[in-house]
């Protein structure tokens, strides 16, 4: 099966209002356009500068997301383009995005993220340090960024109760965060759960975007 035809697949497995970033990161540029000639737009990237790159080159209606750890320096080689930056879990982070958007008189939107695994490895927030950072005059005063809702990822198992655990908790933060910060902002609506080992579980659960690589592409390109 081709890469078309398993993004048809995965999108029928879908509700409408879930958007699929297909992850592209250490894909070649030909990968992508056989997905973009389908008729897929959405594709995620995890290095800035490989990001970068691939927008120089590869259509400009294409939506690209930011789904890795964003480094602050780093933020300006995808500042002028990028729709969505998915792991944002410092201020200092918030701030380099906004002074950067701010050069190229965009509003850059972006997704907090959260630690839900309980795995050690992932980045993120957990909830009173993200409150910290709403409530912070700091982050009151950026103009260029828009938080437009959560990012998490859960651990790596089999175990499907404790996946749903996480990806249940990711769902209260958000709900909790949009009654208390966001009530009346409508952009305040996305929670990007799921990738391809555990996206059907995340969509049941409340997923609104969801990253799916492997299961698109194959496995991943680690010869760069």
């Amino acid at each position: 099966m081709g890469i078309a035809d398993k993004i048809a697949e995965i999108k029928k497995e879908l509700n409408e209002n879930v958007k699929l970033v297909a992850v592209s990161k250490t894909k070649p540029v030909e990968d992508i356009l056989e997905a973009y000639n389908a008729g897929h737009k959405i594709f995620g990237e995890n290095k800035a500068q490989e990001l970068s790159g691939k927008y120089d080159v590869l259509p400009k209606d294409i939506e690209w997301h930011f789904i890795g750890h964003l480094q602050t320096n780093k933020v300006k080689y995808i500042a002028p383009f990028v729709s969505l930056i998915h792991g944002v879990d410092s201020l200092k982070l918030l701030k380099t995005i906004n002074k950067e958007a701010k050069k190229k008189d965009r509003i850059i939107d972006c997704l907090l993220q959260f630690h839900i695994a309980e795995e050690e490895t992932k980045f993120g927030l957990n909830e009173t340090e993200a409150e910290e950072i709403l409530n912070s005059i700091e982050f009151k005063e950026l103009e260029n960024i828009r938080i437009t809702g959560v990012m998490g990822m859960a651990t790596y198992t089999s175990d499907t109760e404790q996946i749903i655990r996480e990806f249940r908790h990711l769902k209260n933060i958000f709900d909790t965060l949009k009654e208390k910060y966001f009530s009346s902002e409508d952009a305040f609506k996305e929670i990007s759960m799921g990738m391809s080992g555990d996206y059907k579980i995340a969509v049941e659960e409340g997923s609104t975007i969801v990253r799916i690589g492997s299961a698109i592409f194959g496995a991943r390109n680690y010869t760069k």
